[in-house]
This record gives structure tokens, C-alpha cells and sequence, in this order.
């Protein structure tokens, strides 16, 4: 039995305003089984009122006190009474009654309530008063804000009201700030609701006081939050709060874990799981209404910080409207948010929705509101299996870094993602009860996607790893052992994404085997060769073995703090250096050069007899539906990579891959370089392949300065504060071929790397012989095949020096 139900029942007073009439009452109330949510907290409310308002009756009578009212503020203002509520009660006078009969009426209105046992915060203030401390105190004035009158004179409160939302608008400027500095304070001290195992409803992120801060703005008439679910997300919580305080007898906001189960019983949940499902649910929502209202606060305030300034500088002319900064082809920036372009068509453009959120969260910036809810009501579903551009705008979102969490919860919070990926359903807002895990599922897949991001450069595959961390406990949402489910699920969904069979086959290995690595460094004996060969043999090849390592830091990092340590790391890398030298043994020699086809040898022979570049760009679009192709071939001379890759860059051109191989045909003098790209254009249309010739030509000829073009490009646009990748890196291959130096580079994709490689790569004496280019989401990964002006490979301190010099350039 409850606190609450062992109420002794009193008798009460001729008027009904004993605590035993009272008590009894409530404790009715309170049992009445059809009885719950809003309803249960307005009729408790209302018997509150009735029973204060005979108290204060008979007090006036008592004393004689004219000229006051008993006024509810806060929580009992608003009618929102649970079970063990503390009552927030202003005794508010014109300042006409003597102190003693003030004393005395006080007393006969406190003294009943604390009777009963019930928490009570009081006051006694004059308006004049009420409001002075308003202006010194937030939270008074927040509660002012709810005030209602409960009994006596109520024009008396009807005037304090007036004054008081009046300052509150006249001082949003002020007060604003104040109260998103306390909601940060508090969400700092309390933590995310969403994300706690035995959250405070009240008090934590996405609780009961940020739905109040978001009405408190709304009544600032500065901004207002978005309505959608949140008013059914405070009902949920306010439920659970009415729940866990019937369960526990006490006024306790903490749904602690050994209560869960009992809170979620009278709620007529199934479990504990799905108690917290729905309450972290409830805080989501609150959580990014603040989000956005905050956000909207924050512009609202620039702008009128802003006018002042305009109207000294510009008298009587109109404000300037906002830039619009093109981010990706539909998509724009304005006054500091991503947004859908004038001219973009959700309902044409299946892609939109992926291509603004990795616009946004490459730019580090959050996404309009009605932006993402155009794209929820208009967007045309992507055709299955998806183009190859939702494939990599997935990646480059996922590749953000920790941009990508803002993007994607509000993407979420439209329903976009599980538009995109229906089996997101049933991990989202998912709680994890081991203790180790600092998030929901749902956000657990999303922070290792951004962990995985800072370890793409150790991975010749970071659209795979990018997936696979995206994946790889998307089973969680069904019985049985997670990691065999969701196998099931990640060949699905790789399957629909279009992945190819092979690329399907290896997010399956890697979401099955996800733990494999951490598990067996940490209980297995690693001297045992049986051991190693039973990774070897589930891994089998070296770049999975590197795409599972990365995931298993990743996944460990994203979980918490106890998950990962410099102990782990170190097993775990001892591990895969003894699997990787088991599968090297095993390794099949690489196949270094082609045959060119038939197109490519008419253009190298065409272009050994001008002794020009020659150009063809083919408008058909490939397979995949990127780009298009453009074959280059090039008489062998200096300066050919850097110029031709700036030139593109000049243009716009986005180079998605490339193939550049060393050609020397029969009975012919020279070598020619055939370079195979595969561009997209930037923003709009393609160039014609005449001018990419002529600049070409230009280029090479040195009559057009590439470096500095590309300088004053890069000047003319505003940097914006984004995502800051993790650094470039050079590695030399030294088993990767036996006729040339192999040269691994990752750096992120930006305008004009591959010019600044060809121009360090030329810098160093070196000859290209062969370059294998590949760009995947954000992120280049460069294969250089480099001699000697004798056609030799590198020493292996040369090799070093040249790789140095490389990442400097990138650096």
C-alpha cells in the first residue's frame, strides 16, 4: 500500500473543509480504476480548488481580511496535480489588511495543508511585490506565468497577470537567454532523459520543465514550438509521473529501475522496456521541440539586435533578405540553417531528402524545420534497389561526423528515416539495459557511424564501414541473438540500398561478426594458431579484417567509457596483426594494369599524332547513374595529373572515380597517359568537352595559372564552420607491387585535391605510372603507382619522403 492510500481519513469541518474531508475525497479519487491521465490530474485539481476555496471562506470569515486571493501558480496553476505534487500557492493582497490578520489568515490556509502531509511552496506578496520579485527572480516569474486564481477577489490577480506577461514579453530580449541558460544548467546536471536508465522526468533534458520553458516562450510571442506530438508527449510523461508516485507513495520524479516494472503495470504497459520506449519517446519529442524553438529564439534575437544597426547605417531603407549560399543541387543555405531551394521538387527528386541532410551536416549546420516537413509531405519514395547517389549521399552523411546527429534526429523526428529504412522502427528509442551503454539503440548505431567516421583513412572501403556501423545492432529490434538477426536484416537492406552481391556479403560478415574481434582479443588464448585461424577463416579477406577492426573501435567507443580502453585496443590490435599475416599468406598477386579498350587506344593513337590532349566526354550516363565518363588522353609529360585535375576542378566537376594508366603502343614513338574519370557536375549542366581541351591545352602550356585560379575560387566563398575531418594520410605499400612504390592516400574530398597530389607527386621527380582514384561519400582514397625517371621503384627512404611530402601538400 502506498503513502497515498494509507491516508487516514478525518472528519471534516460543516463546510467540507476539513483534511478529512478532503483526504477522504482524494483517496477516492486516486482509487478510481477508470479514472487516469488528464482526467485524474483536472478532477484532483479541481477538488484541490474546492477544498482550498472552503479553507480560505472560512479564514476570511475568521479574520476579516478583505481585498485577497489565494492563487495557484506553477505545476497547480497549470491543473497538472499528480498524486504527490507539492501545491504552489501565492497569498496575494492590496496591501490594506494588517500584518497580524495577514499572519493569521496565512496560517489558517498552510497549517491545514501541511496537516495532511503535502509539500507546499507559499508566499504572501502585495501585486506591486508579486511583480518586483518576478523581475529579480525567473522562476518566480515563470510561475507567475501559470497563475490562476483559486478563491477571493480574482480582479486582484487579473491586473498582476496583465503586468506580468506584459514584462515578460517586453523583457523576452533579456529573460530569453536567461531561460535557455537554466534549461542548459539543468540538462547538464540531470542528463538526457531519453537516454537515462532511470531518468528524472522532471528535471532532465526532454522532461516536464522543458515543455514548461516551451510554453513560457510561446507566451513571449518571440517564437513558438512546433505543436506536432507535444502535447501528447507531456501527457505521456505526466502519466508515468502519476504512475510512479501512486506506486512509491512519494513526491519522486526518478523512475528508478527496481520501480519500472510496477510503473509500467499500472499503466497497462507490457514491461519495463516498453515503459521507457514510451517515455523516452515523449522526452525525444520535447527535446527537439526545444531544439528548434531555441534555434528560432536565437535568429529572432539576432535579427532585432541587427535593425538598430541598419537603421543607423541605411535610414529608411528596408532590410536586406537573407542569402541563400548553394550547398548541393537543391538545397541552400539561409540565415545560418540548410534549406530546400526555391526551385528543388521533393515529389520529383527521390534523393532530396539524403542529399539535404548530408549537404546540412557537411556544412555543420542544422536543417529548417519546414524544410524537413516539406520533405516528409511531398518526398517521392526511392526506387528499390536505391540509385547509386542515395548510396553515397547516405555515406556522406554518415561520414559527417558528429554534425550527423543533429541532421539525423531531425530527419528522424519527420519520419524520414524510417521512410528510408523501415527496420529502423523497431530500434528506435530502444532502451539497452546494460549498464555499459550510454544510449539508446537508435542513437547507438548513429554515434558509431560517427566514431567510424574519424577511422575511415584506415579503411579501403569507408562506404562499407560507414554502413556497417550504421547496421550492425539494427537486430536488436527482434528476439533472439542480435548479431544472427541482424545479418538477416543488413543483407536486406544492403541488398535494397543496391549494394552489388559482393559488397551485401561483407556488411553481412560484418554485422554478424561485429563482436568477433573484441571477443575473442579478450577471452581467447591469441597464442593458440587455432584461435587466429578461426578469425582468418570467418574474416577472410584483409579488407574485412581492416573494415571489422575499425567497427569493433567504433562500436566500443560509441557505447561508453567502460567499453573501450588502451588495454582492449592493444589486444585487439595484436589479434588482427596475427590474422592479417594469415591471410597475406594466402593472398592472390594483384593484377596492376589492363588492356585499354578500343575507344582508348584510338584516342592515344590520335593523340600521339597532334601531340595534343584529346577529349571525349560520353553523355551516357553508367550503371550506376554517376556521372558520366570522360576519357583523356595525354602525350607522357610533366604536370599532366595536376593540370588535368584542376582543370576540372576550374569546372566544377566533382570527381567521383578515375583510372589513369601509362600506355606505350606498338611501333609507336612515346607514351601516352589515358586517364578514364568519372565526373558529376557540381550544380547544373556539364561542360562542353571543347573547353575542358582548350584549358587543358592552356594548362599545360602554363598560359593558364591553375593554382591560383583555384586560390581566388576558393577566396570568393565564405568558409563555413563545418565538420572538421580527420587528417590526410599517405602510406606506402610496400608489398602491394614488385615493379612500382604504391602510395595509399585518404584525405576528404575537396575541391582540387587531386590537383595538389599531382602537383606533390611532380614536385618529387617522381612518374604516375598507374593511379587508381575513388571517391566514396566525403571521402577520396587515392592508389598511386610511381617510378623513377628510370622506371624503377622507390627506395624505401625515398618512398617515405615522397609520402611525407604528399600529406604535407594535403595538410
Amino acid at each position: 500500500m502506498t503513502s497515498v492510500e494509507n491516508t487516514t481519513a478525518e472528519p471534516s469541518g460543516p463546510d467540507g473543509s476539513g483534511p478529512g474531508g478532503y483526504a477522504a475525497a482524494r483517496l477516492r479519487l486516486l482509487r478510481e480504476e477508470s479514472r487516469s491521465g488528464p482526467s485524474r490530474r483536472s478532477a484532483l485539481s479541481a477538488l484541490t480548488d474546492d477544498w482550498l476555496n472552503a479553507l480560505f471562506t472560512r479564514a476570511v470569515r475568521e479574520t476579516g481580511v478583505r481585498g485577497a486571493t489565494l492563487v495557484a501558480v506553477g505545476g497547480y496553476g497549470r491543473a497538472e496535480l499528480s498524486p504527490r505534487s507539492d501545491l504552489d500557492l501565492l497569498l496575494l493582497h492590496d496591501g490594506r489588511a494588517a500584518a497580524a490578520a495577514l499572519s493569521a489568515l496565512a496560517d489558517r490556509l498552510w497549517y491545514p495543508v501541511w496537516d495532511l502531509g503535502l509539500a507546499l511552496d507559499h508566499s504572501v506578496r502585495t501585486p506591486a511585490e508579486a511583480r518586483k520579485t518576478a523581475a529579480e527572480d525567473l522562476k518566480v516569474h515563470l510561475g507567475l506565468l501559470d497563475a490562476r486564481p483559486v478563491a477571493g477577489d480574482a480582479g486582484l490577480l487579473a491586473g498582476l497577470r496583465t503586468s506580468v506577461l506584459a514584462d515578460w514579453r517586453n523583457q523576452a530580449t533579456k529573460r530569453l537567454p536567461q531561460l535557455h541558460a537554466l534549461c542548459r544548467d539543468r540538462a547538464e546536471k540531470a542528463g538526457e532523459l531519453r537516454f537515462l536508465l532511470e531518468p528524472d522526468l522532471k528535471e532532465a533534458r526532454g522532461g516536464l520543465r522543458d515543455a514548461a520553458a516551451l510554453r513560457a516562450v510561446a507566451a513571449s510571442w518571440l517564437a513558438d514550438a512546433p505543436r506536432e506530438g507535444l502535447a501528447e508527449a507531456r501527457r505521456r510523461l505526466l502519466d508515468a509521473r502519476d504512475a510512479l508516485h501512486l506506486v512509491t507513495g512519494r513526491a519522486t520524479e526518478r523512475l528508478s529501475l527496481q520501480e519500472q516494472d510496477q510503473v509500467a503495470a499500472r499503466l497497462g504497459l507490457l514491461d519495463a522496456d516498453a515503459l521507457l520506449r514510451e517515455v523516452y519517446e515523449a522526452a525525444r519529442v520535447i527535446s527537439y521541440a526545444g531544439d528548434v524553438t531555441w534555434r528560432e529564439v536565437g535568429r529572432v534575437l539576432r535579427s532585432r539586435a541587427a535593425r538598430p544597426r541598419l537603421r543607423r547605417l541605411l535610414p529608411g531603407t528596408r532590410e536586406p533578405a537573407a542569402q541563400r549560399a548553394p550547398l548541393a543541387e537543391g538545397v541552400v543555405e539561409s540565415d545560418g540553417e540548410a534549406v530546400l531551394a526555391l526551385a528543388a521538387r521533393p515529389d520529383r527528386d527521390p534523393v532530396l531528402a539524403l542529399r539535404f541532410g548530408a549537404a546540412a551536416a557537411q556544412a555543420g549546420l542544422p536543417v529548417s524545420l519546414h524544410s524537413v516537413r516539406r520533405l516528409a509531405a511531398q518526398g517521392k519514395a526511392l526506387p528499390v534497389p536505391w540509385p547509386a547517389e542515395a548510396r553515397e549521399q547516405l555515406v556522406t552523411l554518415l561520414g559527417a561526423g558528429e554534425p550527423t546527429v543533429g541532421v539525423w534526429e531531425a530527419l528522424e523526428a519527420e519520419g524520414l528515416i524510417t521512410r528510408l529504412l523501415p527496420d529502423w522502427e523497431r530500434v528506435r528509442c530502444r532502451p539497452q539495459r546494460n549498464p555499459v551503454h550510454t544510449w539508446t539503440v537508435d542513437r547507438h548505431l548513429v554515434e558509431t557511424a560517427v566514431r567510424a567516421a574519424a577511422l575511415t583513412r584506415r579503411v579501403s572501403r569507408p562506404d562499407l564501414l560507414l554502413t556497417a556501423a550504421l547496421l550492425h545492432d539494427i537486430g536488436k529490434g527482434w528476439p533472439g541473438d542480435h548479431s544472427v538477426a541482424g545479418e538477416t536484416i543488413a543483407r536486406d537492406t544492403a541488398a535494397r540500398m543496391g549494394f552489388d552481391a559482393e559488397d551485401v556479403a561483407v556488411l553481412g560478415t560484418l554485422v554478424r561478426h561485429h563482436l568477433l574481434l573484441v571477443d575473442t582479443a579478450t577471452r581467447r588464448d591469441l597464442d593458440d594458431p587455432a584461435t587466429v585461424r578461426s578469425v582468418a577463416e570467418v574474416v577472410g579477406s584483409v579488407g574485412t579484417l581492416e573494415l571489422l577492426h575499425a567497427l569493433t573501435e567504433a562500436d566500443a567507443l560509441a557505447t561508453g567509457p567502460a567499453a573501450w580502453s588502451t588495454w582492449r585496443g592493444s589486444l585487439v590490435a595484436d589479434l588482427v596483426s596475427r590474422v592479417r599475416a594469415v591471410l597475406r599468406g594466402a593472398a592472390p598477386t594483384p593484377t596492376e594494369l589492363g588492356i585499354p579498350v578500343t575507344e582508348q587506344e584510338r584516342l592515344a593513337v590520335e593523340a600521339l599524332c597532334t601531340g595534343e590532349p584529346v577529349l571525349a566526354l560520353e553523355t551516357r550516363h553508367e550503371d550506376d547513374g554517376v556521372g558520366v565518363d570522360l576519357v583523356v588522353t595525354v602525350p607522357d609529360q610533366p604536370g599532366v595529373l595536376p593540370a588535368l585535375a584542376g582543370v576540372l576542378a576550374l569546372h566544377r566537376l566533382t570527381v567521383r572515380a578515375a583510372d589513369l594508366r601509362s600506355l606505350e603502343l606498338p611501333d609507336r614513338l612515346g607514351e601516352v597517359l589515358v586517364f578514364r574519370w568519372r565526373v558529376a557536375a557540381e550544380y547544373g549542366a556539364l561542360p562542353e568537352a571543347a573547353r575542358l581541351r582548350t584549358d587543358l591545352v592552356r594548362a599545360l602550356d602554363g598560359s593558364l595559372d591553375v593554382p591560383a585560379r583555384l586560390a581566388d575560387r576558393e577566396a570568393a566563398y565564405r568558409r563555413r564552420r563545418g565538420v572538421v575531418p580527420p587528417p590526410p594520410r599517405v602510406t606506402v605499400m610496400p608489398d602491394a607491387s614488385s615493379s612500382a612504390t604504391v602510395l595509399e592516400v585518404r584525405a576528404p574530398d575537396a575541391v582540387g585535391l587531386l590537383h595538389r597530389i599531382g602537383r606533390a607527386l611532380d614536385e618529387g621527380g617522381v612518374r604516375v605510372r598507374s593511379a587508381h582514384v575513388s571517391t566514396l561519400g566525403a571521402n577520396a582514397v587515392d592508389t598511386l603507382y610511381v617510378v623513377d625517371p628510370d622506371g624503377k621503384p622507390l627506395s624505401p627512404r625515398a618512398a617515405a619522403r615522397l609520402a611525407g611530402a604528399v600529406e604535407t601538400a594535403l595538410r
